[in-house]
C-alpha cells in the first residue's frame, strides 16, 4: 500500500472509530425520554447517569491523554472499545438508576480512551495541512453516529423496546474492535510516540510554561461553555420538543436528527473559513459563539410558537458549538506536537467539554423542572454571550502563545 492510500485508510479508520464511539455513548441520552416513560423513574433520576458519564469521560480524557503520550495509542483505543461494549450490554439489565449510574460512568471512562490517542496518531502521522483537512472528516463520525442513533432508536423502541438500542450499539462496538485491529495492522507507518529528535531540548520547561498560561485557562473556560451548550441542548432537545409541543416520544426523538445534520455542514464551513480567513482559532471561535448567541435568542423567541423554527435555531446553535469544538479541541493540540504532549493537551482540553456537559445535562433538567423551558432557553443565550466574550479576550494572548510554541 502506497503512502497516499495508507493515509486515506488511516483517516477512514479514525472516522469509523469516532462514529462507533458516539453510537455507544450518546444512545442513553437519545432515548432518555422513552426510558422515563417506560420505567417510571424521573428525568432527574435517570439523568444522573448522563451527568456521571460526562464527569467520568472528562476525567478519563486527562488519564487517556497522559497515557497516549506514554503507551501505544492503538492499544488504548482497543481497550476503550472492549469496555464500552460490555457496559452497553449491562445497561438493559440494570434494575434502578443507581446501577445505571455506575455502569454509565464506567462507559464514560472507557470512551475517553479514544479521542486523545486518535489525535496523537493523526498529528504524528500527517502533515499540518493534512491534519486540518482530515480532522474534519473524523469529526463527521460524531455527527453520523448521532444521526444513526436518532434514526434507528424510534424503530428499535417500537419493535423491541428501548433496551434493544443498547444491544444494537454493543454489536456495532464489537464489530469495530475487529475492524480497528485489522485495519491498523495495515498501517505500519503510524507513529506510536513523537520521536526524541523532534523534541526541543528544553521541552519540559516550555511545555509547563505554555500549558499553565492564562490564555490556556481562558481556552479551557470557553470549552466548558461550549460543552454546556453542545451536549446540553443535544441531550434535552427531544424532551424540550415533546413537552413544549406535546408530540409523541418517537417523533420527538426524530427531531434530534436535525442537530447532527447541521453539525456536518458547520464542520465543513468552520474548517473552510478557518483555513481561508482566520489564522487564529480564537477569532473563529468568537464568531461562532456569537452566531450561537443569536440562535439561542431566536429559540427563546419562538419557543411554544413554532416547532419548525425551534428545531431549526436549536440546530444552528449546536452546529455553531460543534464549530467551536473543532477550533478549540482539534486545532489547538497540534501546536504542542514539537513538545511531545499532543495527547495530553488534547485530553485536558477535551475534558473541559465534559465538565460543561455534566453541568448542563443535570442543570437543565433542574432548571426545567423549576422554571420551565422558556427560562432554560434564555440561559442558553447567556452562556453563548459569555463564550463570545471569553474568546474575544483570548485572541491576542493566543497569538503570542503560538509564537512560543513554534
Amino acid at each position: 500500500m502506497d503512502n497516499k492510500n495508507a493515509k486515506k485508510l488511516l483517516v477512514l479508520m479514525m472516522s469509523m472509530t469516532y462514529f462507533v464511539s458516539y453510537i455507544t455513548r450518546i444512545n442513553y441520552g437519545a432515548i432518555i425520554s422513552e426510558m422515563v416513560e417506560d420505567t417510571g423513574f424521573s428525568e432527574t433520576m435517570l439523568s444522573m447517569a448522563l451527568t456521571g458519564n460526562f464527569i467520568a469521560y472528562g476525567l478519563g480524557q486527562i488519564v487517556s491523554g497522559f497515557l497516549g503520550d506514554k503507551f501505544s495509542p492503538k492499544k488504548l483505543v482497543s481497550l476503550g472499545l472492549i469496555v464500552t461494549v460490555c457496559m452497553n450490554l449491562l445497561i438493559p439489565v440494570c434494575a434502578n438508576p443507581y446501577q445505571m449510574l455506575v455502569v454509565w460512568c464506567i462507559n464514560g471512562f472507557a470512551q475517553a480512551f479514544m479521542w486523545p490517542p486518535l489525535v496523537k496518531i493523526m498529528s504524528g502521522s500527517l502533515t499540518s495541512d493534512e491534519y486540518k483537512k482530515s480532522i474534519v472528516k473524523v469529526s463527521w463520525g460524531s455527527s453520523f453516529g448521532t444521526i444513526l442513533i436518532y434514526l434507528i432508536a424510534p424503530v428499535f423502541i417500537s419493535l423491541a423496546g428501548w433496551k434493544s438500542v443498547f444491544v444494537f450499539s454493543a454489536v456495532c462496538g464489537a464489530i469495530m474492535i475487529f475492524v480497528w485491529n485489522f485495519g491498523m495492522a495495515k498501517l505500519p507507518f503510524v507513529t506510536q510516540n513523537v520521536q526524541p529528535d523532534k523534541l526541543k531540548s528544553d521541552s519540559s520547561k516550555v511545555t509547563k510554561k505554555s500549558f499553565m498560561s492564562v490564555v490556556l485557562v481562558g481556552i479551557m473556560l470557553a470549552i466548558v461553555l461550549q460543552g454546556m451548550l453542545r451536549d446540553g441542548v443535544t441531550t434535552w432537545m427531544p424532551s424540550y420538543i415533546k413537552s413544549t409541543y406535546n408530540l409523541g416520544t418517537e417523533i420527538s426523538i426524530l427531531t434530534g436528527v436535525v442537530l447532527p445534520v447541521f453539525s456536518i455542514f458547520c464542520f465543513n464551513f468552520t474548517s473552510s473559513i478557518y483555513r481561508k480567513k482566520f489564522s487564529n482559532p480564537m477569532t473563529c471561535a468568537a464568531v461562532l459563539f456569537g452566531c450561537g448567541a443569536v440562535s439561542s435568542l431566536c429559540v427563546a423567541l419562538f419557543t411554544g410558537k413554532s416547532v419548525i423554527l425551534s428545531v431549526l435555531f436549536s440546530a444552528l446553535l449546536t452546529g455553531a458549538m460543534h464549530g467551536v469544538n473543532l477550533m478549540l479541541i482539534s486545532m489547538i493540540p497540534p501546536f504542542f506536537e514539537k513538545r511531545g504532549n499532543v495527547s495530553t493537551v488534547s485530553g485536558v482540553l477535551n475534558s473541559c467539554t465534559y465538565v460543561g456537559s455534566a453541568i448542563s445535562t443535570y442543570g437543565m433538567a433542574v432548571l426545567n423542572s423549576h422554571y420551565g423551558w422558556g427560562f432554560t432557553v434564555c440561559i442558553w443565550a447567556v452562556i453563548a454571550v459569555c463564550g463570545t466574550l471569553v474568546c474575544l479576550l483570548c485572541i491576542r494572548p493566543w497569538l503570542k502563545q503560538m509564537e512560543i510554541l513554534k
